[in-house]
């Protein structure tokens, strides 16, 4: 067995790496690694992290061996290691959450289970569905609209100085307020056609509750499906009130939408979906976890049980027990 621990020290408020390297040394030896099996290597650009997953992935299936990877920084640091660990059917890969942006870490458990490297190498392997989409692979999540728009917006807005992370999320939110807002996007849900005056759309790899796999306990996060999510446009005193209902999981009960939030929100299952803006407004900006780029069509495909990755010891119970329970609920 190998072990690549992939740092971004560009990720998040601060380098994670000087006080994260010891440390991953020290879990090692810890969990009984040789220290000749474990190696660390910190991404120099973007795309960087892909190469090197990929590289590491085509020496260790050379040798017959194993690889684990962990990639310590946000979702797009992840999703570039799951790109290039494509493949290869001997390479898994886990999340130490030290980015500015996590819904992987929401979806599978807590930031304190995800920091926590004897429980992450304690940990296990598991299968889950991926999202194919043509702004690269998703794990979790693939939005346009609002969302997408704020999220696009914060890097011109970390340039200023004293700008952090919170600070630039929050002036982002107020120039998009300050805009035009909503979109008249034209949808196509595996088959069925949808014209929507819209704030945001979210098609999620999962279940689609916003607070993520914590906020439903019965919920298993890779069960052939994708989860998509619309809110319709509204006035702006109503937006911090669906989008708090959306973030916190608030829309759902058992599944469904709750009436609080069937005016506003539209919710269906799919297994392919393509959306484009039909305002001749020009592009729309969309994400696909965290990687945001204008699109004048958004194209989601599920991929069943297309990804390997690795949870620490508390969410990989906690997965496999929920993931037997619902088989063994299919059976009855």
């Amino acid at each position: 067995m190998r072990y690549l621990f992939i740092l971004n020290p560009a990720a998040g408020k601060q380098d994670c790496t000087v006080q994260l390297i010891p440390q991953l040394q020290q879990a090692a030896v810890r969990a009984g690694i040789p220290v000749d099996a474990v190696a660390t290597c910190k991404t120099e650009y973007a795309g960087h992290a892909k190469a090197l997953a990929r590289a590491a992935a085509e020496e260790a299936a050379k040798a017959g061996e194993q690889l684990h990877i962990w990639t310590a920084g946000g979702d797009g640091t992840l999703v570039e290691a799951l790109t290039g660990v494509q493949g290869f059917a001997n390479a898994a890969v886990g999340c130490l959450p030290y980015g500015s942006g996590n819904d992987f870490l929401r979806t599978y458990g807590t930031r304190e289970e995800f920091t926590d490297l004897d429980a992450q190498l304690a940990g296990g392997e598991v299968t889950i569905d991926t999202m194919q989409t043509n702004l690269g692979l998703s794990a979790t999540i693939c939005a346009a609209g609002l969302d997408a728009q704020v999220a696009y917006g914060i890097p011109k807005f970390r340039r200023i100085p004293l700008c952090g992370g919170e600070m630039a999320y929050a002036l982002s939110i107020v120039e998009q307020l300050c805009g035009q807002i909503g979109r008249k996007i034209e949808y196509d849900i595996d088959g069925e056609k949808l014209t929507v005056d819209c704030l945001m759309c979210a098609v999620c790899n999962g279940k689609a509750y916003g607070g993520g796999f914590l906020a439903a306990p019965e919920a298993v996060p890779d069960d052939g499906w994708m989860d998509v999510v619309i809110i319709r446009k509204v006035g702006r005193l109503t937006i911090a009130k669906l989008l708090g209902m959306y973030k916190r999981g608030g829309h759902f009960v058992h599944g469904q939408l709750t009436e609080q939030a069937k005016p506003y929100f539209i919710y269906r299952r799919a297994k392919q979906v393509a959306l484009r803006p039909v305002d001749g407004r020009g592009p729309i900006v969309a994400t696909a976890d965290g990687e945001c780029a204008p699109c004048d069509r958004v194209e989601i495909a599920l991929h069943p049980q297309s990804a390997r990755i690795l949870l620490p010891k508390a969410a990989y119970e906690r997965f496999c027990a929920q993931r037997e329970n619902a088989a063994s609920a299919g059976t009855r």
